[in-house]
């Protein structure tokens, strides 16, 4: 948990060098172009993260114990938006991704300065990555 804090807080002194939102719209970008793409195989309906503005498709692979996200948007911003959440939560335990708080994303103002259509695909997409932590955790007590 202690390195999912110290990613979030990185994060929020990154932003913090940004004056305008529209700057840190750009940074937001520049995570996107920088984002580990999904494989094709993986563009699919059951990848996909429904309630959404934009298609947002997101993969898991669990990995000792740990999850590992890969994903892709067909619109910049939504990009660069996953990018910042697997930057937090991937290569994390599933306890961890399934329990913890993403504060960064209110600290950054982040929430405040969407769309709401774009507000609840950053809350769906934060709830998928949770049930990915939260079955996973689930499927190693059987």
């Amino acid at each position: 948990m202690e390195e999912i804090v110290k990613i979030q807080d990185e994060i929020i002194d990154e932003f913090s060098f940004f004056d305008e939102w529209m700057e840190k719209y750009e940074y937001i970008i520049d995570l996107g172009k920088k984002l580990p793409l999904v494989e094709d195989q993986y563009k699919n309906e059951q990848h996909l993260i429904h309630g959404c503005q934009s298609q947002v498709w997101l993969h898991c692979e669990e990995k000792e114990g740990r999850l590992f996200f890969s994903a892709d948007s067909d619109a910049v911003i939504t990009k660069g938006i996953i990018a910042m959440l697997i930057r937090v939560l991937s290569g994390q335990k599933s306890e961890d991704i399934a329990k913890c708080d993403l504060y960064f994303i209110d600290r950054i103002g982040l929430h405040e300065h969407l769309s709401q259509t774009r507000s609840n695909g950053l809350t769906n997409m934060i709830k998928q990555m949770k049930m990915y932590g939260i079955a996973t955790k689930a499927s190693s007590y059987e």
